[in-house]
Order: structure tokens, then C-alpha cells, then sequence
């Protein structure tokens, strides 16, 4: 029987390969399609062309093949180009336009339920679903203004088909980074089998099953780098919303992380390490992550460990506010769940705070899927709350979160050649940041998806 499915098995991979080349042989090359040229001048009232800097006033942004093609001087109508190149103005001219913003920390094939509807979707649904979800909660997060996401944690390769299709132009939604499934322990935050009767856990290959020691680990990393992700999440202390009273601290031994990271970075990869206990994060820290997402209970020596490495902290106080709310609510959660909510949600804007004070890189992350899709912006806000700048805000949500992802050669900046995705606003966030909380244009790569009335 072994026999029989292994050459099956075969039969189709050859029969998949033999269609690939001939659909390459027969197909035509995408240079052959020629659609007239467009460029797209839009007149900018203030730009923040480069979010670190001061902006701009009275500017037109040139925008060729979904490309920042150059900033000029005055309200322009038209520019030197192809004979039958096309122009279409945009009018901005009573808005702030900046970049697109960036999340570095989303789970946008999932949103948090009441625990009544956990429990029936665990049991009814599939993948499906989730992917299903994805896509409705995917055109939410680009309609706020956010144009790219990490998307750290998903079920199955729900989180890369998602990606895949919105990089196809099937469906709009924002240029995705993917971890898929996170690396966590057996029975820890992020094994989502907790408190599921054997009979009904079902059984996973190494691309999505929990992990442990050094070898189970590299291998788990390994097999995710091989479905396609963008990056390793893992789950280096407890969390709040896993099904199990295991508590915040630390869960991976420091060999584990070692060889995570190792195996990540062999492999191209960055390590974005959720955690919340200050064990976990020193040892996630030493060990190499790139960042550490929540960073709850930091304490100084967790704060020189982030100067020290370079790390980022993406700092996630949408999601704390949000399970602080609803750990007051009966029934929401579950009791090993709602103690944790509401013990961990109204810490970690303080530990924002501190962090930030010390001087420590900050990429922006919400958390969303945990509280609602599209209302990412409202992170901008507890920020300020906290200290930092409307300014300080935007750089972490463009330049350093683009930074942070990998991708500053394509976005975090409105410079020439870099993605035209382009967010407008009807008031200037530098000086009330909840401007950003109300998108009036949004533009990724080039095409317009929001265009609000003016």
C-alpha cells in the first residue's frame, strides 16, 4: 500500500510539472500585453514624503507603474513622457498625504469571539473559514490606510494563500509579510490543541505542530520556511489568549531559541518572538530574535538587552486595551483566559512607555484579530498617550517598521522608485494623530483603492 501511494504520488507531481511547462511554452510573456501608459500626478497639499523629516507644502507626486516616480515643485498638470502616455490628476491639494502605513503585527484570518462562539467554531469549522474571513478582513486593514502587514500567525497556509492571491490582484488587501503557524511548545501559547479531547486533536506534520528540543525545532522552522513564509514567529512565554492556566513566563529552554534563530537566519529569515514575561524576553533576546512583540513585563535589564541587540519591540497596546475591556465582560472568556486578560492587558502600555523613554526601537504593531480589523489606527493614539510623538508615531510605522520587515528598499518612504502607496488625511497628524483614524484616499502600489469624497 506504501508502495502504491508513493508512486501516486509521483504520478501527480509529474503530471503537475509537465503542465507547468507547457502552460510556460504556450502562455503569453506579460511584456506582450501592452495597455497604453499611465502616469498619475497628485497634488499634495502638505506631504511627509519622508516621514523623519519636514514635510512638504504645494507638491505634485509622480506616480508611474506603481512606482513613486519623482516630487516636484507646485501643483503640475502634466510631465515629460511617452506620446501616448495617459494623465490622470489626483487632487489632494487640501489634504497630508504620507506613505502607507506599515503593521508589523496582524492576524488577519481571525478576530477574537466570545467564548460560546470559540467553542462552536473550534468544533464546525475548518481553514476554509479562516481564509474566507481573511479576505474580508484583508480589503478592512488596506481601507484604513495600512498598506502593508506582518501577518504573524495564521492556521495552516491560510495566511499564505491569503498573501499570494492579494499579491495576484485577485483580491485588494495590504502587501503581506506571513509567519504562518508560530513555533511554540507542546502545550503552550500557540499549540491552539490545548484543552481538545485526543480524540478530536487532530494530527500535524512539522509545518504546523507545536515543537520540542533543538532538533524538533529547527526542523519545525524548516518546514515553514518550505510552505513559503516570510518569516518565524514563535511563542517564547505563555500568552493571554491560549486555552491553559500555564501563566506569561518563559516556555522555550534557551537551546531551543538558539537553534530557532539559527535556523532562521541560515535560511534567510528574522525571528519576531511573542513575549510577555521578562524571562522569556531576555532569553528570546539573547538568543538573536529580531523582535520581541508585547514585551509586557520588560524590566531593565530587558530594556539594555534591546539597546544592546537592536531588537525592536512592537509593542501591541490596541490588543491590551482590548482584552482588558473584555476580561470585565462574563462569559467573554474563559476563566484561565479572562484572569490573564485582565491581569496582562493594562500593562503593556506602560511597558511601551518605558521602553520608549530608554530609547529603544519601536515598530509598529497592533495586534488586530485580537481586537477588530481596520481599527489599527487607534494604536497611534495610546502611543501618544504614552509619550511619543505623532511624529515618533509615523516613523515607527513607516521607515522603522520597514526596517524592522526587511522591505525599506520598497516602502516606509514616498522616494523615487520605491511602491506608490500613498495614505491622505483631511487634517495634519503631526499635530492631532487622530487624523489618521479617518482615511480619506489610499492608494498601494499605485492603484487607487479609497477616494473619499472632499
Amino acid at each position: 500500500m506504501k508502495n502504491q501511494k508513493t508512486a501516486y504520488a509521483a504520478a501527480i507531481c509529474t503530471l503537475a510539472f509537465s503542465a507547468l511547462l507547457l502552460l510556460s511554452a504556450v502562455s503569453t510573456p506579460a511584456s506582450a500585453h501592452t495597455t497604453a501608459a499611465e502616469v498619475k500626478l497628485i497634488h499634495c497639499g502638505t506631504l511627509l514624503w519622508k516621514p523623519d523629516q519636514a514635510p512638504r507644502t504645494r507638491v505634485t507626486l509622480v506616480v508611474r507603474d506603481g512606482k513613486v516616480a519623482g516630487v516636484l515643485a507646485g501643483f503640475v498638470e502634466g510631465v515629460e513622457g511617452p506620446e501616448d502616455e495617459t494623465v490622470t490628476l489626483i487632487d489632494l491639494s487640501r489634504h497630508f498625504v504620507l506613505p502607507g502605513l506599515i503593521d508589523c503585527h496582524t492576524h488577519l484570518t481571525g478576530q477574537s469571539v466570545p467564548l460560546a462562539e470559540r467553542i462552536r467554531r473550534t468544533l464546525t469549522e475548518t481553514e476554509a473559514h479562516a481564509a474566507i474571513d481573511g479576505v474580508v478582513y484583508a480589503e478592512r486593514t488596506l481601507m484604513a490606510g495600512f498598506t502593508t502587514v506582518r501577518n504573524v500567525g495564521s492556521h495552516g497556509s491560510t495566511g499564505i494563500a491569503l498573501r499570494d492571491r492579494i499579491d495576484s490582484g485577485m483580491i485588494p488587501g495590504p502587501r503581506m509579510l506571513v509567519s504562518g503557524p508560530a513555533v511554540s511548545v507542546t502545550g503552550g501559547h500557540g499549540d491552539w490543541t490545548n484543552s481538545i479531547s485526543p480524540i478530536l486533536r487532530p494530527e500535524q506534520g512539522p509545518e504546523t505542530a507545536p515543537a520540542d528540543g533543538p532538533a524538533e525545532v529547527r526542523k519545525a522552522v524548516r518546514a515553514r520556511i518550505r510552505e513559503g513564509v516570510d518569516l518565524i514567529k514563535i511563542t517564547a512565554t505563555g500568552g493571554v489568549l491560549s486555552m491553559t492556566a500555564a501563566g506569561v513566563g518563559q516556555q522555550f529552554f534557551e537551546d531551543e531559541l538558539e537553534a530557532i534563530v539559527e535556523a532562521a537566519t541560515r535560511m534567510g529569515r528574522k525571528v519576531a518572538a511573542h513575549a510577555h514575561g521578562a524571562d522569556g524576553i531576555k532569553a528570546a533576546l539573547r538568543a538573536g530574535v529580531s523582535s520581541i512583540e508585547h514585551g509586557t513585563y520588560l524590566d531593565d535589564e530587558a530594556i539594555d538587552l534591546f539597546i544592546e541587540t537592536g531588537a525592536y519591540l512592537v509593542p501591541t497596546i490596541h490588543a491590551g486595551k482590548y482584552v482588558e475591556e473584555k476580561a470585565k465582560i462574563q462569559n467573554y472568556y474563559p476563566p484561565e483566559i479572562r484572569a490573564k486578560a485582565a491581569a496582562v492587558g493594562p500593562l503593556i502600555q506602560g511597558a511601551f512607555e518605558r521602553a520608549h523613554a530608554r530609547g529603544v526601537k519601536i515598530a509598529f504593531g497592533t495586534d488586530v484579530g485580537v481586537g477588530k480589523h481596520g481599527t489599527n489606527a487607534l494604536e497611534f493614539v495610546y502611543m501618544v498617550e504614552a509619550g511619543m510623538s505623532p511624529s515618533d508615531c509615523i516613523v515607527s510605522a513607516t521607515i522603522d517598521a520597514a526596517e524592522l520587515c526587511g522591505i525599506s528598499d520598497e516602502v516606509g518612504t514616498l522616494e523615487a522608485g520605491k511602491a506608490a502607496d500613498i495614505l491622505a488625511v483631511r487634517s495634519n497628524p503631526l499635530k492631532d494623530v487622530e487624523a489618521l483614524l479617518e482615511p480619506a484616499f489610499v492608494m498601494k502600489a499605485g492603484v487607487v483603492y479609497l477616494q473619499a469624497s472632499i
